[in-house]
């Protein structure tokens, strides 16, 4: 059955495509499906993991300059669900005025959007936990939110000292979400973050 759950989590995810861009909430398409939504530091791979579970290069932009994504990215997986980007957070050379409006742009969709069944917060295995990753947490947490970590360029590390960084995001957060060691570039840990995406999107299918 697990096999068969893989299988279906792949082809959904798979099935994305753009859909539209908003710059603000009352500009999103309406929710009438449920979404999860991707957030993460401007430098953790954010949309590198996007197109790595979806199987498709150029699905979410990528940018050697961290920071490019400044919209919410709305893609669609046919009739039945949503994956949301949202704008990368913690770029140390955005003017303090376009943060200000990331921020306000990310708390005001992850406060009202009515779609949102859960959050997937991508950190870099090097460095997780950082400040705004801890407030995107109890963002999650106040609503509340299901939400899933996933601890991106594990292939920077070895196997030991991922292990050891997935333990200690673990024990930080005392089982506030589920942590997954992942690799976008290498495909290590992908396919059971796509497991745990749609798991969270249709728990109830196959």
């Amino acid at each position: 059955m697990n096999d068969e759950r893989t299988a279906y989590a792949s082809k959904l995810l798979a099935s994305a495509r753009f859909e539209c861009s908003a710059a603000a909430l009352r500009q999103a398409p309406a929710p009438d499906r449920p979404e999860i939504a991707f957030a993460g530091r401007s430098n953790a791979g954010k949309s590198s993991v996007i197109n790595a579970i979806t199987r498709q290069k150029s699905l979410a932009r990528t940018s050697k300059t961290p920071g490019r994504t400044q919209l919410l990215n709305f893609f669609h997986l046919g009739h039945e669900a949503r994956l949301v980007d949202l704008p990368g957070y913690g770029f140390a050379k955005a003017p303090d005025s376009v943060r200000r409006d990331w921020h306000r742009m990310i708390e005001g969709y992850l406060q009202y959007r009515d779609a949102l069944v859960g959050l997937v917060v991508i950190m870099d295995t090097r460095r997780p936990l950082t400040d705004t990753d801890i407030q995107m947490l109890e963002w999650c947490a106040a609503r509340p939110l299901p939400c899933i970590i996933l601890l991106n360029k594990a292939d920077k590390l070895s196997k030991g000292a991922a292990a050891a960084a997935k333990q200690q995001v673990i024990r930080a957060i005392d089982g506030a979400a589920t942590v997954l060691a992942v690799s976008a570039r290498t495909g290590v840990g992908i396919d059971a973050a796509k497991l745990a995406v749609v798991d969270l999107l249709l728990p109830q299918t196959v």
